[in-house]
């Protein structure tokens, strides 16, 4: 469970991480000698670079060896589920013990479990050190960071912590045994004679950790702090487990003790057990007795010397050389994965599969950890470990592994710990995990929490004696603990929560509210309990008990979505056509029909079936609706029993004596008096056991069940003409199917019925439909997707609005893929993050003349409307996204997060590295940069992976290049170019995949992009982020017909800060001309993408009928305004006015766009705001003004968030901000605002422009008196840099001249000419300055 690893990179940094400060004195400089013998001896226990430096722990040898004292220490900081706690240290000694020695099994079979108790006759000394308040720590961190970067950042607190204090635990002679929640077993082992010098040793260990870390500051202000508490005596390694998963927990008396040490002691305080002071040296210790108690605490100690100390550590009982094992020492020996695969495979059996996987796939170590929403199960059994012996412990864990594995396998769950440290015996179960994730994995979790409920309460004597608690919600699952021992596991608030609820609700499954929602079952499945205080946790929300089945349940439930009688079902029309077509032959003709829609998850199936039993009641006709649960599949029965309840009527009967005299009516004449008592469990009735069945044998009883039941079927459903409407009918379970199968086939009905792909009953119905003898009966339709314009009028109708902005259409279209539940969920985390504003659109009324305006009337200049009715008028409701939102920004809802997850975790290993490494390039991206990007042992696989993806419809090409000369085999010719299918090109399988492919691919789903993104740490998130802007970074420039240079003439000489660091090196330095057509192929890509789907929904809109005429009129005169002053742009700018042709548009996509988004996600603001200025300058110069006003908004966003940060904006890049302002402005005829951004932009370009006429006179006279001579001088006396600064100085302000001069000579009035002339005058003068400096660098260089 708790695997010792370290990546095969740390080898050089090893050293480093032992080391201590510089020596004050002779133990300090005996102790630096002391760590470099240690690093020495340790340099071979590193591991095997081929598995990724991971070293298992030979559990099967750790009490093997030398006759010899054990010294066992454990140490628990502010890790992970159990908080509040303070570290403590425990020292014990053990004893050989009796019992059978673990040996070797063969993976596989569930039964083949066994048990195994391992000791020696060495003594043992073990410490304890356990966290301060760790839950209330973890609370401050989601408090102030949120969910997902408060997880991460306590986990990297921890980690740090972690390291810091195990380091000195190793320096001392200790290995790290167990970590156990937020406290670390640690032992040092010792012959018998050295007992108290190694306790004194500990004692002395733990002082040293006190001292350094005993309290500690945290980002979020509250600090950590430590108890340790030591003890000595006998202490059991307990091995249990089966075929394919095995642990170890740590027993005995030294364990008691220390638990009861760390309850005794405060923070920052070492108490010794009663056992440890009988042994310890006590005339070195200074201790101060406990009332009541016989441990101590010990407050001061003489210190040992550094040769006491080194001769203490020489003497701790040594393993063995083992011809298997790497290394020697008082720290158990390293395992080489690659020597002796069947230890590795006995070995491998306490490590977790997941780690194993990416182990055997050599991921590098960085890579393993993931910040991923789970559901957490623990699991405690109250036993009294006091009076308990070791061979009956050994057997209960055996039993309770066993059974655990049996019920959490066919759920995909997981056993992540077990543990007898703090909170007696408990289990941490882990659903959702890596390459283990199910749809619904809380439903799983609550199903198997029952059912470990019910079986350990059969198992120990009752229901008080074992508690379980279920929570649901973000954690970081990965390696945690120190470079040369690690584990595996799980870190978040929500497991803490679970180990509180489970304390504190004994005898009872617990969930919170998250659970509860995720779980998507009917209310009547739990019960509310009620508030406790616990500790640690402020605000755990609503906590519910989950009953599982209840006589609700039992009879099943109608449907549950709700029909809005306002709101009619948009986008189906097709199939409520076909099902009122169906509807009218059945009852005219009397021809049986079974109506099936088949469609994925959030298609709408259920709120269509709502429709049609509505449809059906409207039209007078009897409708028997069900809705099946994913529980009903596992309940024998469940299906039948419900659909024959409702269609009988049970539900409304309360009594049982009125279910009996309803089913006595109903079913006269069906079937005979004896065999009501038939139906006695499944309808929870009491009929008297007649004889007949009494007398009946099990084989007779089963049959003339099945014929009961398919009579009471047949008469439910075929005695009257009606409707029957199951929705999700893939949940049937197969001993219903078994009798419902044949009834249908032989009973006149109108069926219609819901089905998900993926199922077994989806797959019997397709058949069925596909069969010529049954075809004529059943009518199976798959549900399509809606078109865009359908998504449209769905938010419009959710939100209560006739219209809705752009980019809210573009950003719920493409995210939704036209999935209806989709839409709601993303609509809902929206409304929920306040990123939406409603206003109210009145024609004709003018705003104010300043840039909100200008941003408000760009916005809602061109909404999509829902329906042609929605225009009438001059006033109505529009929501737009609110101007501080920028919706690339917005996290991707948990639900929906959970679907992209369970399609995520059906692919290997590698491929999910693969797509989490693109995900950070965006929705489309390049394989030199993803190339660039890989860690190096993955790239060679990287085009076969990228076909596999392909051909797994998660990717698709967007085009194939020429393989690359440099990695091109030249005896094969030109790559195979893909096959293309619909625009789309996809890969031959035929291909050799070999080869480096050069081109672009995207994401064929958005979401899938974000939830994979969402996977990484932060800190391994930057380091990406860093890799994909150095790459692009090479990129940043014009085309080469518009001259190459900055979008913002001279920009990177101006601001030189924003371009130190960050070079491209590798695989991206070779072939930047492919790099180049790749990259403009990938952003003529995301221009179609961010306008594709508006005009989609305009086009199906206009073709119902036109509407909002006048707004799409409005948004034609913005855009008629910015073509007219495209002549002013090339005024300005001599080189562009041919721009539209070029291949700049792609570039500001596929380049300056992307880098603003990395270096805003590694939180570098200067260079974010750099490229949101070269994106909005990029966007001008291809006269594209409403995407350059969107960009100046996350520009200003950004400007406002570091106002009170120095030196962040250099004045060069506020005066780009105000002038390109000016420029949008000018083109969007506000001439008046125009003018005075310019004024702005002028004035931080210390280029005054006066304000009155007198002003402009003797402005106008000042100008005269430059002198050009001087000018000349000046840019050759000075060095390159400052005179390229100074040019880009130069040009940015004559750029603000000559949009004041076109301003100016608009207005035609006598003072619009004379300070149009002033202008211009000035402009002359500042581009002969700027030829001077622009010469003076050409011969210099």
């Amino acid at each position: 469970m708790a695997a010792g690893c370290a990546a095969a990179g740390e080898r050089t940094s090893a050293s480093k991480q032992l080391c201590v400060p510089a020596a004050d004195g002779p133990w300090e400089r005996g102790k630096q000698l002391q760590i470099q013998q240690q690093v020495a001896a340790r340099a071979s226990l590193r591991r095997c670079p081929q598995r990724s430096g991971v070293a298992l722990l030979p559990l099967s040898q750790w009490l093997s060896g030398k006759e010899g004292a054990w010294v066992a220490v454990a140490a628990a900081q502010q890790a992970m589920t159990y908080g509040g706690c303070h570290c403590q240290v425990i020292v014990t000694t053990p004893v050989r013990a009796e019992g059978q020695s673990s040996r070797a099994e063969a993976p596989g079979s569930l039964c083949n479990s066994h048990c195994a108790v391992r000791s020696s006759s060495s003594s043992q000394l073990g410490r304890a050190a356990f966290c301060s308040d760790f839950t209330a720590l973890t609370e401050k961190f989601i408090q102030s960071s949120g969910t997902d970067r408060g997880t991460d950042e306590l986990a990297q607190t921890l980690s740090r912590f972690l390291r810091d204090i195990l380091e000195e635990m190793l320096t001392f002679g200790g290995d790290i045994l167990k970590f156990a929640g937020d406290a670390v077993l640690v032992l040092w082992r010792a012959p018998h004679q050295e007992l108290a010098k190694t306790i004194t040793l500990v004692l002395q260990c733990s002082w040293q950790i006190q001292k350094k870390y005993g309290s500690r500051d945290t980002p979020v202000g509250q600090k950590v702090q430590l108890k340790i508490g030591i003890s000595a005596g006998p202490m059991n390694v307990v091995f249990f487990g089966d075929g394919r998963r095995r642990h170890f927990c740590i027993c005995d008396r030294a364990l008691n003790e220390v638990c009861e040490a760390q309850e005794l002691a405060n923070a920052g305080e070492v108490i010794l057990s009663a056992t440890s002071w009988e042994l310890c040296e006590r005339h070195r210790l200074r201790i101060k007795h406990l009332a009541g108690k016989r441990a101590v605490k010990v407050t001061g100690m003489d210190q040992m010397s550094w040769s006491e100390c080194q001769d203490a550590l020489r003497k701790l009982v040594q393993h063995p050389v083992s011809h298997r094992l790497e290394g020697e020492g008082a720290m158990r020996p390293a395992l080489v994965l690659s020597n002796r695969p069947k230890v590795v495979e006995v070995l491998g059996k306490y490590i977790p599969e997941t780690a194993l996987m990416k182990l055997d796939d050599r991921l590098p170590l960085d890579f393993f950890s993931e910040l991923r929403p789970v559901t957490s199960l623990f699991i405690q059994l109250q036993l009294a470990t006091d009076f308990i012996s070791t061979a009956e412990l050994c057997t209960v864990l055996l039993n309770a592994s066993r059974m655990l594995l049996e019920i959490l396998c066919p759920h995909k769950g997981k056993i992540n710990k077990v543990l007898l440290f703090d909170k007696g015996c408990s289990f941490l179960c882990v659903f959702g995990l890596t390459g283990e994730k199910l749809p619904y994995k809380s439903l799983h979790a609550l199903q198997s929490a029952i059912q470990i409920l019910n079986s350990f309460s059969t198992m120990f004597g009752g229901k008080k004696a074992v508690s379980v608690a279920v929570t649901s919600g973000m954690v970081f699952y990965g390696v945690n603990g120190h470079p040369l021992r690690r584990e595996y596991t799980v870190i978040g608030q929500k497991v803490n929560l679970a180990a509180r609820m489970m304390m504190h609700y004994p005898g009872l499954v617990s969930c919170d509210a998250a659970t509860y929602a995720a779980s998507r079952l009917p209310p009547y499945y739990f019960k509310e309990l009620p508030e406790r205080n616990m500790k640690g946790i402020s605000h755990p929300g609503t906590l519910y008990q989950y009953v599982g089945i209840t006589k609700e349940s039992i009879f099943g439930m109608g449907l549950t979505k709700e029909r809005s009688e306002y709101a009619p079902l948009l986008g189906r029309e097709k199939e409520i056509d076909l099902f009122v077509s169906c509807l009218k032959a059945y009852k005219e003709l009397g021809q049986r029909h079974i109506l099936a829609f088949e469609g994925m998850m959030g298609s709408g199936k259920s709120h269509l079936l709502t429709e049609l039993a509505y449809l059906g009641q409207a039209a007078g006709h009897r409708v028997v609706a069900v809705e099946l649960l994913e529980v009903n599949v596992r309940q024998s029965f469940s299906a039948i029993r419900t659909l024959m309840a409702r269609a009988l009527g049970l539900q409304d009967c309360e009594l049982c004596s009125d279910k009996e005299r309803m089913l006595q009516t109903k079913l006269r004449g069906t079937i005979e008096e004896s065999s009501y008592c038939l139906l006695n469990d499944i309808f929870l009735v009491e009929f008297p056991v007649s004889d007949k069945v009494r007398d009946m044998g099990e084989p007779q009883r089963k049959k003339e069940l099945h014929s009961t039941w398919a009579k009471v079927l047949e008469k439910a459903i075929g005695g009257e003409f009606g409707i029957f409407v199951i929705d999700n009918a893939h949940f049937i379970d197969p001993a219903s199917w078994s009798i419902m199968s044949p009834v249908l086939r032989n009973v006149s009905l109108f069926m219609v019925m819901s089905l998900a792909p993926g199922y077994a009953r989806t797959e019997s119905f397709c058949k069925a439909a596909a069969d010529e003898t049954m075809s004529h009966n059943i009518t199976y339709l798959h549900l399509d997707k809606l078109k865009p314009s359908a998504v449209v009028q769905k938010v419009c109708q959710d939100l209560g609005v006739v219209s809705i902005s752009r980019d809210l259409a573009r950003f719920l279209i493409q995210r939704s893929s036209g999935i209806p539940y989709y839409c709601e969920e993303l609509l809902r985390c929206l409304r929920r993050s306040d990123m939406l504003l409603s206003c109210t659109r009145r024609r004709g009324e003018k705003g104010e003349d300043n840039w909100e305006s200008l941003t408000a009337s760009a916005v809602e200049a061109s909404p999509l409307a829902a329906s042609s009715s929605s225009s009438a008028g001059d006033d109505g409701r529009v929501c737009i996204i609110r101007p501080d939102v920028n919706l690339e920004n917005a996290v991707l809802p948990v639900t929906l997060k959970e679907i992209a997850l369970a399609e995520l975790d059906r692919l290997k290993p590698l491929k999910q590295m693969v797509l989490k490494h693109a995900a950070v390039i965006g929705p489309v991206f390049t394989t030199q940069l993803l190339s660039h990007i890989l860690p190096a042992g993955i790239r060679h696989k990287m085009n076969c992976l990228l076909d596999m993806l392909v051909r797994d419809n998660i990717l698709k090409w967007l085009k194939n290049t020429e393989v690359p000369e440099d990695v091109q085999d030249p005896t094969k010719g030109p790559a195979t170019s893909l096959r293309a299918e619909s625009g789309v090109e996809r890969s031959s399988p035929s291909k050799t995949t070999a080869e480096r492919q050069s081109g672009v691919l995207a994401f064929c789903v958005l979401p899938l992009q974000e939830a994979a993104y969402q996977l990484w740490p932060e800190r391994q998130r930057v380091a990406l982020h860093h890799k994909c802007a150095a790459f692009l970074e090479r990129h940043v420039h014009k085309c080469k017909s518009c001259s190459q240079g900055d979008f913002v003439a001279f920009h990177r000489f101006a601001v030189t800060s924003t371009q130190d660091g960050g070079s491209c090196q590798g695989p991206a330095d070779q072939g930047d001309s492919r790099s180049w057509e790749a990259l403009v192929l990938a952003g003529e890509q995301m221009r179609r993408d961010r306008t594709h789907a508006t005009e989609d929904a305009e086009d199906d809109l206009q073709q119902q009928q036109a509407f909002m005429e006048e707004d799409f009129g409005v948004a034609g005169r913005f855009l008629a305004k910015s073509e007219e002053t495209t002549e002013l742009s090339s005024k300005s700018d001599g080189k562009h006015s041919g721009a539209c042709s070029c291949e700049c548009k792609a570039i500001v996509e596929s380049v300056l766009v992307p880098l603003a988004r990395h270096y805003l996600a590694m939180g570098d603001a200067a260079r974010a705001f750099y490229y949101l200025l070269e994106c909005a300058a990029a966007y001008l110069h291809v006269s594209n003004s409403y995407m350059a006003l969107v960009k100046l908004n996350e520009a200003e966003v950004l400007r406002n968030s570091v106002e009170k940060k120095a030196n962040v904006i250099a004045c060069f890049e506020e005066a780009v901000f105000f002038s390109l302002k000016g420029e949008v402005c000018c083109r969007t005829g506000r001439m008046k605002l125009a003018k005075k951004m310019i004024r702005e932009a002028l004035s931080l370009l210390k280029r005054q422009f006066p304000r009155t006429c007198i002003g402009a006179l003797v402005k106008s006279q000042v100008e005269k008196l430059q002198c050009a001579a001087y000018v000349a001088r000046r840019a050759a006396s000075l060095p390159q840099e400052a005179r390229r600064k100074r040019l880009a100085w130069l040009l940015q302000q004559s750029r603000c001249l000559s949009l004041l001069e076109h301003l100016f000579s608009l207005e035609g009035t006598s003072s619009g000419q004379t300070f149009s002339r002033l202008a211009a005058r000035m402009k002359a003068n500042t581009d002969r300055a700027a030829d001077s400096y622009r010469a003076a660098d050409s011969r210099h260089r």
